[in-house]
């Protein structure tokens, strides 16, 4: 019997089409090779953006309590709410940049990771750092499409509620809101490969998003699956790990004042919250490039593109890099 070559892997993949196992076996696999880099990185942002975002919530908290005669606390004023708002916004914008600045540092991790280089944090923001415009530009597009479409079904809604009762916008409701979820899952997933694309393809916006979409079209449901999946397994991570934190700050919290109490379990459920995406955000991007990989490699042959960079070795990076932006003939 003829003896069969053994498919290279000079990194944290083999070279050839992954099965889910391979995906998560790199995604892991990565983070191993390279865990000063990964888990530094990972720490340093989102210990930033949860120590920026709690700053802001927590001054904003200070203001609710009472702040004239007879009213309590229960009764939040209308510049109250305001102040609540424009803080929580502001802390959902800081931790949203924090993620894709993460993201992108990530990126380019996995892509030397899948050669068997090494990366330091400064190589890293080296590559990425004239990426990040198009990733936020991507990320404020893609928000923004969500809010219109959004919108337009909530107006589509009222409209009907003001023109037929609650029956009609009843009537009108059932059939379109599931339809919206389903058209914003279709849409978080063919272009959940642009900001790979962005990085590693050092692609523009729109083309970054039409490459997106050609990547995960002939496999949609496999890459729907797959996030999906992954989406499960690091939810129930994180929760596990923010759960005691939980507890204890609600332990704490007990018998304390509304104001007090609710900083307090604030404060561990944030704690909570940071050694869980510590944990579970490097393990997510590294499943994302990973499967556009393996979308690249199933849809244009690009293990053959790889297996030239797995010649030439661990040690070259700046080369390897480069071979992220072979594209398909035609």
């Amino acid at each position: 019997m003829a003896h069969r070559p053994a498919t290279a892997k000079p990194g944290i993949i083999p070279l050839r089409p992954l099965s889910l196992t391979d995906i998560y076996n790199g995604a892991v696999g990565y983070i191993r090779a390279n865990p000063k880099t990964v888990l530094g990185l990972t720490a340093v942002v989102v210990v930033a953006t949860q120590i920026i975002s709690g700053i802001a919530l927590f001054g904003l908290l200070s203001t609710l309590g009472p702040s004239g005669p007879g009213r309590s606390s229960s009764e939040p004023s209308g510049g109250d709410v305001a102040a609540w708002l424009t803080g929580s916004a502001g802390a959902a914008i800081v931790t949203a940049l924090g993620t894709i600045v993460l993201t992108g540092l990530l990126t380019v991790v996995v892509g030397r990771a899948v050669f068997g280089s090494p990366i330091s944090i400064g190589e890293a923001w080296a590559i990425v750092r004239d990426r990040f415009a198009s990733l936020i530009g991507l990320a404020a597009l893609i928000g923004l499409a969500a809010i219109v479409l959004c919108g337009f079904a909530a107006a589509i809604i009222a409209f009907a509620g003001a023109a037929g009762g609650t029956g009609a916008a009843v009537l009108i409701a059932v059939p379109l809101m599931p339809a919206l979820v389903a058209a914003l899952i279709y849409g978080y997933t063919v272009l959940a490969f642009a900001p790979t694309v962005i990085v590693l393809e050092r692609q523009p916006v729109f083309e970054a998003m039409r490459r997106s979409f050609y990547l995960v079209r002939n496999s949609f449901w496999r890459v729907l699956g797959i996030m999906a999946l992954t989406a499960l397994i690091v939810s129930l991570i994180s929760s596990a790990v923010a759960f005691p934190f939980n507890i204890f700050g609600m332990v704490i919290a007990h018998g304390t004042d509304t104001l007090t109490g609710g900083a307090q379990l604030s404060l561990f459920s944030r704690i909570g919250t940071t050694i869980g995406e510590i944990i579970v955000l490097p393990f997510t991007a590294g499943v994302s490039v990973l499967l556009y990989t393996d979308r690249r490699i199933r849809g244009e042959a690009f293990d053959l593109v790889l297996r030239t960079g797995a010649v030439g070795g661990p040690y070259v990076p700046g080369w390897t890099d480069n071979l992220w932006l072979t594209r398909p003939p035609g």
